[in-house]
């Protein structure tokens, strides 16, 4: 439940149901373009649009399991974008 600024974190024990309803919400969410995470000491939006990246990781150790999804994007705010040109040179001689 910690949250700065630009960031907001929660972690609590769930039953399987709860955590059910939780991915069912984040997937709507990114469905409308639209997320909001919150609890008493704040919240913040966020505006899933375009390509996302996805990492999922899967891993056991021992007697603990884990699964991790992380879910990236970029805003598409082109004001703040700076497009540079490519450029590509080669040395090769030509024969």
């Amino acid at each position: 439940m910690a949250q700065g600024k630009n960031n907001f974190r929660y972690e609590s024990l769930q039953d399987t149901k709860s955590i059910q309803g939780v991915l069912k919400s984040i997937t709507k969410g990114i469905a409308s373009g639209s997320l909001t995470f919150s609890d008493e000491d704040g919240e913040i939006l966020m505006e899933p649009k375009g390509l996302l990246n996805l990492k999922l990781t899967a891993t056991k150790d021992d007697d603990r399991r884990r699964i991790t999804v992380r879910i990236t994007w970029q805003d598409d705010d082109k004001s703040q974008r700076q497009k540079k040109p490519l450029i590509v040179t080669s040395d090769a001689k030509k024969k």
